[in-house]
């Protein structure tokens, strides 16, 4: 699979300076958690699940997350469970190329049992999310998932999920934080990306943020955000992905603007129109929330809906700016540092400080490609809802 695959070579040739790289669920873990862009996820009891994954893939979609935790009643998790081994079942005898598919369990002891149950089926799964993931909690799920693997003989990632009170109260934060640093490092082989659970930390203070405001306007939410990226975030090496908070709100349907993305896949002039009607239309915050991701240092976003699948993998695209600017940043003879004016002519590159940035933007660069120089977010958007 690859980023912007769905579209047709020729359209995507004339997008990219450099096309996103094909990777599979066997590929390096570096690699996974810098692709896994905007996570779907998706009720486990839906009862043509399979049907929603291919068309999903079909749509865009690397990375999906099967919820048998907050999504689903209670009283709905054993007829989930069977509904995902049936899922499952079909979509192996398909054959069909599925997006990286994870489950989100409520107990560490669903993992063994689950994957005992798929059977052959179970090379479709890439891993497990672990709700609500605390020390306590967490070295619990970790160790069931190494019985996971072992019982399945195949590797398995973990996502734990970061959106317990524990970690949101300023007098319990900074040992929760410990304790989960404890934990994920002792396991860091096996975890993919942590996740941020935004919607449980407003939870906790009766709070909902408009769909004007993004997480970042929501103080209490903000620093818990800034914290996490502080302590599991560094650009040292010993930090791990972070990815961004759910956005909530969904009244933009796709449809209204097939017609006119159909007449080009570049907009023939019409990029102000197709700009205004995102806006008009509740996507102004979730756009503004992306970039406030990316630029207190997360990457990939949870999703709840396919409309905001495109607008994320639009703007994880790296900018033929940006891409100029690190590449002269980790020229081989600039190893001993130095300023330099860009390439651009609109900054200073600083080789030192911004050395980790400029890797972590050739990262992204891998796998969600570089567009041209006269391309932006409205085009790359466009070319991502086209049939």
């Amino acid at each position: 699979m690859r980023h912007f695959g769905h579209i047709a070579p020729a359209a995507r040739e004339g997008l990219f300076f450099q096309e996103p790289r094909e990777f599979g669920a066997d590929s390096p873990a570096g690699m996974l958690s810098a692709a896994l862009g905007a996570t779907l996820y998706s009720p486990a009891t839906r009862p043509r699940l399979a049907d929603d994954v291919i068309k999903q893939a079909g749509r865009g979609v690397v990375s999906m997350v099967l919820c048998l935790e907050d999504s689903i009643d209670d009283s709905e998790v054993d007829g989930a469970e069977e509904n995902l081994v049936r899922q499952f079942a079909d979509l192996d005898t398909r054959g069909s190329e599925v997006p990286l598919l994870f489950i989100r369990v409520r107990e560490p002891g669903q993992m063994v049992d689950l994957v005992s149950r798929l059977g052959r089926s179970v090379r479709l799964l890439s891993g497990f999310v672990l709700p609500k993931f605390t020390e306590e909690r967490g070295v619990p799920f970790m160790e069931a998932l190494t019985d996971a693997e072992k019982a399945c003989g195949q590797r398995l990632f973990a996502m734990p999920v970061l959106e317990s009170p524990e970690l949101l109260h300023l007098e319990t934060r900074r040992e929760t934080l410990r304790g989960i640093t404890r934990t994920v490092n002792k396991y860091r082989e096996r975890v993919l990306a942590l996740r941020l659970g935004v919607t449980d930390f407003c939870s906790a203070y009766g709070l909902r943020r408009a769909p004007d405001m993004t997480a970042y306007d929501v103080q209490i939410v903000g620093a818990v955000i800034a914290d996490v990226v502080n302590v599991l975030g560094r650009a040292d090496g010993t930090g791990f992905t972070i990815t961004g908070p759910v956005w909530e709100y969904f009244r933009l349907q796709e449809r209204m603007f097939k017609p006119q993305l159909r007449r080009s896949p570049f907009l023939e002039g019409r990029a102000e129109e197709l700009r205004t009607a995102l806006i008009e239309h509740d996507l102004d915050g979730l756009l503004r929330e992306i970039e406030l991701d990316r630029a207190n240092g997360l990457l990939g976003k949870t999703c709840i809906h396919p409309s905001h699948v495109a607008p994320v993998h639009a703007l994880s695209v790296v900018s033929h700016e940006e891409f100029s600017d690190a590449q002269d940043i980790l020229r081989p003879e600039r190893g001993g540092g130095g300023v330099m004016r860009s390439a651009y002519t609109n900054k200073m590159n600083e080789v030192k400080p911004h050395r980790a940035w400029a890797e972590r933007t050739l990262q992204r660069a891998e796998v969600f490609g570089v567009a041209r120089e006269d391309v932006g977010f409205v085009e790359l958007l466009a070319a991502g809802l086209a049939e």
